[in-house]
């Protein structure tokens, strides 16, 4: 395949900046000669002034001042300027401040037309355009910071969406494949690009793709090994019994025996892990009552407590015992005995596995607390993921398989399942499922 050109990110940055700076320089000063020009156009309409201020000068002289003013202001009219006729020798209070000021000024396109016109007198000249042309050197760095501020945000933000909105849209897609959804990738749109952007879009969607291949990988194989033993243990524990007719050593018997029940419990649990994963939601749902699954649970379990020597507590709000939820009732009470089993494998005899049921908010609520010996908090976020076990602190003869398969049962269910340190000490697992009919 024919290596795309890169064009680092680097640079276009880089490049997008100067450019910005580089326009705006251009505009500002493109902007402010066509004012200043304008300003120059009305200036240099002086051609003939002189013989006005000439003209002027007589009129004024022959002792009339308030004809030499109106015949000013007529002539000035006429050509769209101010005139006014001052003697040099006369300061210049005579004129208005915004016109001192420019005559003051060292920027000399800013300047009125100021014309010596002979003895002792000076015409000084303005356009009359309603302030067009005429501008304040003020004005004219509004305009360049102005165009300055608005050019670099316009950059500012193009590059800021530039690298942020594919960095959000890779954010969000890596959140919702750690969630479960295999499914998604970055968009083409984003790898495609010729920069590290598009490069690192390329490299997360081909590492997401080795990684959901070795899951699926991992899975098929856990499957096929588990249906493939299956057979072979099966013949196996009929082969045991029928030794021990034979009079085979009993004792010997039954340890083999028992690691056959162990070794089909647990290929058992693989390929109920694999089924519940495969249906996802496209389980069968119907109305049933969470808090007569959980008492079926602790019936099921009271022999196996009794031998533990451990005591099961169930305490049910009133509203939770009418409350209904959709659902497998076979499932979720795997999922039960599951949390439960895990519960009374770790907890001391003489101690308490506390179970209690409320309804709030549109949820129902289960909570399983044991009396053992804990986990540790940097631990409590993988105790749902396949073959993980806390073996420091909480060993046991499981294989990591039950709270697993119990997250994903209660996934199917659109619920919730969480687990933390009991204050006491211990583990507590709470199973949180959306209510259909509340009691």
């Amino acid at each position: 395949m024919k290596r795309r050109t890169i064009f680092p990110l680097f640079w276009r940055i880089f490049l997008s900046i100067w450019l910005a700076m580089a326009v705006t320089v251009v505009v500002s000063n493109l902007a402010t000669r066509v004012l200043l020009d304008r300003e120059r156009e009305a200036i240099e309409r002086q051609v003939g002034l002189r013989d006005l201020a000439e003209e002027a000068i007589e009129i004024r002289e022959s002792g009339d001042r308030s004809e030499a003013w109106r015949f000013l202001r007529s002539e000035g009219e006429r050509l769209e300027l101010y005139l006014v006729l001052i003697e040099q020798d006369e300061n210049d209070g005579k004129l208005p401040s915004f016109i001192r000021d420019r005559m003051n000024s060292g920027w000399y396109p800013q300047k009125p037309a100021v014309l010596d016109v002979g003895d002792g007198y000076r015409l000084v000249a303005w356009p009359r355009i309603n302030g067009a042309g005429w501008l304040d050197p003020k004005f004219f760095r509004a305009i360049e910071l102005g165009l300055a501020l608005i050019m670099i945000s316009l950059a500012c933000w193009w590059i800021a969406r530039l690298v942020s909105r594919p960095l959000r849209h890779m954010e969000t897609t890596a959140q919702a494949i750690a969630s479960g959804d295999n499914s998604l990738r970055v968009s083409n749109k984003i790898a495609r690009r010729r920069d590290e952007v598009g490069q690192l879009a390329t490299a997360f969607n081909a590492m997401t793709e080795q990684l959901c291949s070795l899951l699926e990988r991992q899975k098929h194989l856990l499957r096929d090994i588990s249906h493939d033993l299956r057979t072979p243990l099966a013949r196996q524990r009929v082969a045991i019994e029928l030794a021990i007719e034979d009079g085979a050593d009993e004792e010997l018997m039954a340890s083999i025996l028992r690691q056959n029940e162990r070794l089909e419990t647990m290929t058992g649990q693989i390929l109920a892990l694999y089924r519940v994963t495969e249906a996802g939601g496209d389980i069968e749902r119907e109305p049933l009552k969470p808090v007569k699954v959980i008492n079926r649970v602790l019936q099921d379990a009271a022999d196996y407590a009794e031998h533990q020597g451990v005591d099961c507590k169930l305490v049910a709000s009133p509203e939770s015992a009418g409350t209904s939820v959709l659902g497998d009732e076979g499932l979720l009470q795997r999922a039960i005995d599951n949390i439960l089993q895990n519960a009374l494998d770790h907890t001391p005899p003489g101690k308490v596995v506390n179970l209690a049921v409320s309804v709030s908010d549109g949820w129902l609520d289960l909570t399983i607390e044991d009396e053992g010996p804990g986990v540790p908090e940097e631990l409590v976020p993988h105790l749902f993921e396949p073959f993980f076990r806390a073996d420091k602190s909480r060993g046991g003869t499981g294989w990591g398989l039950g709270l697993a398969i119990a997250r994903d049962i209660v996934s199917a269910h659109d619920g919730e399942i969480t687990a933390a340190v009991g204050e006491p000490g211990g583990l507590r697992v709470t199973v949180r499922l959306p209510v259909f009919i509340q009691g």
